[in-house]
């Protein structure tokens, strides 16, 4: 949409003019039901540094009634244009606004969002506002540092409930009711809120018997969920959150309740808003699912909580500190999680090595690499940098100077830190000076390294020893691999803090036992000498980078390695074994391991592995090792391996354990026989079961979604079970399953829907890609890479970001693996003139099919 960007110089040149003191917004949204428009009029007040000066306020709207500055009534026509309202002749010192508009509900996951839920027919509206959507709904100086109070009057259907920052007021009025909210502390447009709706809810508190503070805490979701709302777990990890991260900040929670909203067809994990969290609603589960689910989700509710206070209490400047916010609550929620008495997922950093950092090194090797605190230009940048090194690389190099500082230090730090900025704006020296002051540690050649710079450090361990296998000599090379191509800057060698481990087998046990752990600083050379353990044993495994301390891929030696390869699931502990498997991962996708190799690997110690979290994550990635990294003549050899193996383990695991569910799972994704389909069907019908496996909605649904996608199951099939399960998930279900048939008509339509409407709400357009594309239909989606090209531009320019950023991601032709795919990328990419942002987009899209083609060379 034109004029809906904003650069970084016209931030700052707004941010020195303007002083924002309120806003004063009242929303009509008593015609929610019928959608459309909804009526949306604001007052801001401000101060002006210039007289006679000139600026703007950002405002997306379908027709614009009315614009008053100090009095005075604007013409229309002549100042709102291209999503801007020009204010020229300001006032010095104080100015008055007024803007009355029609503003449009959306079905995009972006403003204001509404959802008919099928079950009721009733409409669920949330607002989400991160990056620039606040001015969707309200006229808004749309940036982070132009933060001022917020008071909201919203009229809504009767009977209904509305939601915002502040506590939820008794409504009034004779027609409709009409909540009038109490202003808000000083903050940031994007984490302003509102949800309303018929919504169930949940209430309790938050109770420090040694301050005195109770804190309201509440809890909501569509009525149709509240059978399935675990509101005990909920608030029973939300406590845990408030007793860590209140110690640890030494700050009291800033708001005055903390509502949590699971709320329809949300486009991300969760949103931090001031005391009114949004989160996605397949966080209330409505089958069984495995123990990592709930820690993902006490993982996203403690990220969300963090953000109360560094996000919101202490916002960043501009964007290019997104990484501050992000980076900080990705720290915070998995140590809290670790270290948290009582904690229920004591083993978070098992997790965090596992998901966050393979994510993170996975981001971190694309051509759009960048430093942590990346150069964001303007909102175009932003809006693609929510990715694995602004989260997880940035929260692994925060564990890292937690070990580098310590602890204690590093909190003491963030407490002064939050007592200097409270309410205010700040940049990464802010928090690096305070961290300096606790610590004691010149944290600028850290920051230079660490946080300015981009790309990946390899360490590798360089071993001598005598005949009777004592350590002569012991170093750790440190290697700075180039960047790829097209990314920008140098490969740089830097400061590692880490821990060397060193295993052996207990022959009682057998099980790989860590004898003894060397702490070190790896110097930013080539190599960095471990005098520590010259004399020493050779032992079983040396494994560097043993607790996960620092952020580097991580090499074997070729004893250690041989002892991984046979005994991977001996490791006694959890994290040692995430962290040789993230290891073998991140070889095969370097093509140092063939496909084949690691599906060996992982065949011979999956069965040992008892983190569930673990185990799922193997899953997924043996999937795409074989979908595309595997020689195309390996390749059905190689799923026939697996989908025997997962079948087999189905029959064996534990009944009713989380390892059945996950393993039920894993063959549902690749199964192909007859004999197996016909299980698939069996276990639908209730014809054959599996002891203690319940095949409930969800479970039903991935079976139903591969009936389809092999061409078993047609339109009959998927609408019958679509009549046993008439919800919101039922129907994206249904629609991931049409699109999933292998037929030129079924893959036309779901094309159609997507490409050449515009009408599907996001979560259900997410649906039809998922559907769509299917690695074991290359033949059938061939023709589509051309489609691709010819029609992504105009969807770029003409759908909302959320609904391109879909297309553009979902659709590219990944499954493609052949040089033509990076040919007709190239020849795209030269002539169609793309933004900055869709030319990351399809880049790191481009670069995934290049390293799948090495691979698969590699396998052959």
């Amino acid at each position: 949409m034109p004029g809906t960007n904003l650069t970084r110089e016209e931030a700052q040149q707004r941010a020195k003019l303007l002083t924002v003191d309120s806003y004063e917004i009242d929303l009509d949204l008593s015609g929610a039901q019928e959608g459309g428009t909804f009526r949306s009029a604001t007052t801001v007040r401000f101060d002006s540094a210039e007289a006679g000066a000139g600026t703007f306020i950002d405002l997306i709207a379908d027709a614009v009634h009315e614009v008053v500055l100090n009095g005075e009534a604007l013409d229309v026509a002549a100042v709102f244009r291209d999503s801007r309202i020009a204010l020229d002749r300001l006032e010095a010192g104080p100015n008055e606004l007024r803007v009355v508009a029609d503003c449009a509900y959306t079905n995009t996951g972006e403003g204001l969002h509404r959802f008919v839920d099928p079950v009721d027919q009733q409409a669920y509206l949330y607002t989400q506002f991160e990056v620039p959507d606040a001015r969707r709904v309200f006229a808004s100086f749309e940036q982070p540092d132009l933060k001022a109070t917020f008071q909201f009057t919203v009229k809504a259907p009767t009977g209904w409930t509305v939601v915002s920052n502040s506590p939820t007021p008794e409504p009034s009025g004779p027609e409709h009711d009409v909540w009038v909210f109490e202003p808000t502390p000083r903050m940031s447009t994007y984490i302003t809120a509102l949800i309303a709706g018929p919504y169930h809810s949940v209430h309790s508190s938050y109770e420090n018997p040694e301050t005195g503070q109770s804190v309201p805490l509440g809890i909501y979701c569509r009525p149709s969920l509240a059978e399935f709302l675990d509101s005990d777990a909920i608030f029973e990890v939300t406590r845990q959150g408030f007793d860590w991260f209140q110690e640890k900040f030494d700050y009291a929670y800033p708001f005055a309740k903390y509502d949590q909203l699971f709320v329809p067809e949300f486009n991300a994990g969760a949103m931090e808003n001031a005391g009114a969290v949004t989160l996605r609603d397949q966080y209330v589960f409505r089958s069984k699912v495995t123990d990592a689910a709930y820690e993902m989700r006490a993982a996203t509710i403690l990220h969300e909580l963090a953000h109360m206070w560094f996000g919101d209490l202490v916002t960043m400047e501009w964007w290019n500190d997104l990484w501050l916010n992000e980076s900080f609550a990705t720290y915070a929620e998995a140590a809290c999680q670790a270290y948290a008495p009582d904690s229920r997922w004591p083993h978070s950093w098992t997790t965090f090595a596992n998901q966050m950092k393979t994510w993170a090194y996975r981001q971190d090797q694309l051509p759009s690499t960048h430093p942590i605190m990346a150069d964001i230009r303007d909102l175009d940048d932003v809006l693609v940098n929510f990715d694995g090194i602004t989260y997880a690389k940035g929260a692994s190099v925060l564990k890292q100077l937690v070990a580098y500082v310590g602890m204690d230090e590093f909190f003491q730090g963030v407490q002064a830190y939050f007592k200097r900025h409270a309410f205010g704006n700040t940049r990464l020296s802010d928090l690096l000076s305070a961290l300096e002051e606790t610590s004691g540690r010149d944290l600028k050649a850290w920051s230079k390294a660490w946080l300015e710079t981009a790309g990946i450090n390899v360490l590798r361990p360089e071993i001598e020893t005598d005949e009777h296998g004592v350590i002569t000599s012991f170093a750790v090379r440190q290697e700075a691999p180039a960047l790829p191509e097209g990314a920008k800057g140098e490969a740089v060698l830097r400061p590692h803090r880490i821990a060397i481990g060193l295993y052996d087998l207990d022959e009682g046990s057998g099980k790989l036992l860590r004898g003894e752990r060397v702490e070190l600083d790896v110097a930013a050379t080539g190599s960095t000498d471990v005098p520590q353990l010259v004399g020493k044993h050779r032992p079983a495994v040396i494994l560097l980078n043993d607790d996960d301390l620092s952020y580097a891929k991580v090499r074997l030696d070729e004893k250690s390695l041989a002892t991984v390869t046979e005994h991977l699931g001996d490791f006694e502990s959890s994290l040692p074994r995430a962290l040789c498997w993230a290891s073998a991962w991140d070889m095969t996708r370097d093509a140092e391991l063939s496909a084949s190799s690691y599906l060996d690997l992982v065949l011979s110690g999956i069965g040992k592995e008892s983190d569930i979290g673990v185990v799922q994550s193997l899953h997924r990635q043996v999937k795409l090792a074989v979908d595309l990294y595997a020689a195309p003549a390996h390749r059905d050899a190689l799923l026939a391996r697996w989908t025997e193996a997962a079948l087999t383990h189905l029959r064996t695991a534990e009944a009713g354990s989380d390892h059945q569910l996950a393993w039920a799972r894993a063959f549902a994704e690749t199964a192909r026989t007859p004999q197996q389909l016909d299980l698939l069907v069996d276990l639908l019908e209730g014809t054959q079961t599996i002891e203690g496996l319940a095949v409930d909605t969800e479970l039903r649904w991935a079976f139903v979604e591969r009936l389809a996608a092999v061409g078993r199951y047609d339109e009959e099939e998927i609408a019958a079970e679509y009549e046993r399960d008439t919800t919101a998930a039922g129907e994206r279900h249904a629609a991931t399953a049409r699109a999933a048939r292998p037929t030129a008509e079924a893959k036309a339509r779901a094309w159609a829907s997507v490409v050449e409407s515009d009408k599907l709400p996001n979560a259900v357009q997410e649906a039809v890609i998922a559907g769509f594309v299917q690695p074991d239909q290359r033949e059938l989606l061939a023709p589509y890479t051309d489609k691709y090209f010819e029609a992504l531009k105009g969807a770029w320019e003409s759908r909302s970001h959320e609904m391109a950023q879909q297309i553009a991601i979902g659709l590219y032709p990944s499954v493609q693996v052949t040089p033509d795919t990076l040919a007709a990328t190239d020849r795209w990419l030269a002539s169609a003139e793309p933004n900055a942002a869709l030319r990351r987009l399809v880049s790191e899209s481009r670069s995934g099919v290049e390293r799948a083609l090495r691979a698969q060379a590699a396998d052959a």
